[in-house]
């Protein structure tokens, strides 16, 4: 399984849709906590469930099993803790919510999966965390 990560952020929709399709994404899997509000631009919850599928041809699902924890992200985003001590949280997190065994259980028949998160310029995202998480799992 190829694993990939996307920004919902700081992008067009030229660039996000034509990343996915140069990746032949089968599985769009947004991991963000916030995906419904006016931030989100075109990359909305239910804009993303009809566009994926219908420009794409491929799934797309909204699994907040592998969002962070609401309180650790706004210490986060609020700059109270850094990266490295958010990352750290996460990957905790992610451990103790059995969620990389879940997620080869729940998206293990995909080929190409693209993990969709948050970062932007200023900030990094999760899901580059996340990623390493599967990545290592598949390695033994």
């Amino acid at each position: 399984m190829r694993i990939n990560t996307i920004s919902a952020y700081e992008t067009t929709a030229e660039k996000f849709f034509g990343a996915l399709e140069s990746w032949d994404v089968d599985l769009l899997l947004d991991t963000r906590l916030k995906n419904t509000n006016q931030l989100a631009g075109f990359t909305k919850k239910n804009d993303l469930a009809y566009f994926v599928p219908k420009l794409l041809h491929v799934d797309y699902v909204h699994d907040k099993l592998f969002a962070p924890a609401p309180t650790m992200l706004e210490r986060y985003l609020h700059g109270n803790i850094g990266w490295d001590a958010y990352a750290d949280a996460y990957r905790e997190d992610i451990r103790e919510r059995e969620a990389v065994p879940q997620f080869y259980d729940r998206y293990g028949e995909y080929k190409s999966v693209c993990l969709l998160g948050t970062a932007t310029h200023k900030r990094r995202s999760h899901v580059e965390v996340l990623q390493q998480m599967l990545e290592a799992a598949t390695k033994g």
